[in-house]
């Protein structure tokens, strides 16, 4: 099963590029790319949800899908990681996939439309693009149109 996902980045620092990394390794690909102006930015992708529905946790694959089982997250890359040569930064902002359960995505599921939203802070506490871990991570929410 596909699960459609909507990231929105609140208000990060304007001139900077933000693209979602697809792939991994030295091999990767960086895809939506947007440059920060004034308000959010978002983005979406659709990863797919392993078949194993029997088990409590649901996995996650795809080619945006980074990280461990139980600790899979996606990546927004930023300034100089997502392109932008002349960028001061050179960053990475993983969005984690935990709080996603079989649950939600059976909703998601059953309704024409729907997707999972996050919204998580665009600037650090240094007042530059928000890096590595989304922290305090508000989860992802069921939208249905």
């Amino acid at each position: 099963m596909n699960l459609h996902l909507q990231i929105v980045l609140l208000s990060p620092p304007t001139g900077v590029d933000f693209g979602l990394q697809k792939g991994s390794g030295s091999s990767y690909q960086v895809v939506d790319l947007k440059r920060s102006a004034t308000g959010d930015l978002q983005f979406e992708l659709t990863i797919e949800v392993k078949d194993d529905i029997a088990k409590d946790e649901p996995d996650f694959k795809g080619p945006f899908v980074q990280g461990p089982k139980l600790g899979r997250f996606i990546y927004i890359n930023i300034g100089q990681n997502a392109g932008q040569v002349d960028s001061v930064w050179s960053r990475r902002l993983k969005i984690p996939l935990t709080g996603i359960t079989q649950a939600i995505i059976k909703q998601a599921e059953t309704i024409t439309g729907a997707f999972l939203q996050t919204r998580v802070p665009g600037t650090a506490k240094d007042g530059g693009p928000n890096c590595a871990t989304v922290k305090p991570f508000n989860g992802w929410h069921l939208i249905t149109n």
